[in-house]
């Protein structure tokens, strides 16, 4: 069994080359919750829709989230209105939404919705959100603090970060199975995800952490940042934000007490010792997913590590 802590679309994209090696039957995937937001009168969980749309074959590959061939013409009735304006859901994109928000109306927990969709699209892993709770990231900028996803798409990610902030991290817990997971693998892969936001949102969970320290499973990470920067989104202004190195080493650093090994870009090489004298096992190899080749290579890579 594999248990995989999974953000949006870097991880997405490294998943579909696992379980082009793997049966999705011995898969679980848990995702961060952190950039959950409430729109529309709705409850959209980014990176779980995100990572099912990708593994059921329905994402918008030139975007990188949404559906391929969505229209928008229920968001275009929105701003007409007035509605949020810097948010873009496409029509099918819509329905998730309203299906989950109303499921969680009448009772459901956010687990329940993620097992049903995944299902309905053909799945047969296991989606976690990594809590059931409410949880949501907050970015200190100047002058105020922002939800994450208005830093990140409202906003462009522009401002430099002073603070992050995990708003219910004290109260929320592992949702039904993640513990179990994460203890009964005999492997844990970290995805190549923003380790602030997405895979640090997911190990400030109580007892997450923990379970990663005392699983006997092999744990392996590989790194977000090649040559200093992220090949997506905003790490680099995250780490830099939090005083953490931007680099592999950072990140390394940042797990390094639960790593087993680490996957690292060629183009860091010169990164592997200092990694190695953390303890950690490090492997060099080329991490850029430009197609399903490189995705599945990267994935072999890892599950030999």
């Amino acid at each position: 069994m594999i248990t995989a802590l999974a953000g949006g679309v870097g991880a997405a994209r490294f998943l579909t080359g696992l379980t082009q090696l793997i049966k999705q039957e011995d898969l679980t995937v848990i995702v961060n919750t952190g950039d959950d937001i409430d729109l529309f009168g709705l409850h959209i969980s980014p990176d779980i829709d995100i990572v099912t749309y990708t593994l059921a074959s329905i994402i918008n590959d030139e975007k990188g989230w949404g559906i391929k061939d969505d229209t928008f013409n229920c968001l275009n009735m929105l701003k007409l209105f007035s509605e949020v304006d810097w948010f873009n859901l496409g029509d099918r994109d819509f329905a998730t939404s309203i299906l989950r928000t109303n499921m969680l109306k009448n009772g459901a927990t956010l687990s329940q919705i993620s097992a049903k969709v995944s299902r309905d699209l053909g799945l047969k892993l296991k989606i976690l959100p990594m809590t059931d709770d409410k949880f949501a990231t907050y970015v200190q900028i100047p002058g105020d603090s922002i939800h994450f996803e208005e830093y990140m798409v409202k906003r462009a990610a522009k401002d430099p970060v002073l603070d992050v902030k995990f708003v219910g991290a004290e109260t929320a817990k592992p949702a039904e199975g993640v513990i179990d997971a994460i203890m009964d693998s005999d492997r844990v892969i970290i995805c190549p995800s923003n380790p602030i936001v997405s895979i640090g949102t997911i190990l400030s969970i109580q007892g997450v952490r923990d379970a990663l320290r005392k699983t006997r499973a092999k744990k392996v990470a590989v790194s977000p940042i090649v040559a200093g920067a992220p090949i997506k989104g905003p790490a680099d202004k995250l780490l830099n934000g939090l005083g953490v190195e931007v680099s592999a080493f950072g990140v390394a650093k940042l797990y390094v007490d639960f790593l087993d090994g680490f996957v690292i870009d060629s183009m860091d090489a010169a990164e592997k010792s200092r990694i190695e004298g953390l303890g950690v096992k490090v492997a060099v190899v080329n991490t850029l997913m430009k197609d399903l080749a490189s995705k599945v290579a990267l994935a072999k890579i890892v599950l030999d590590l």
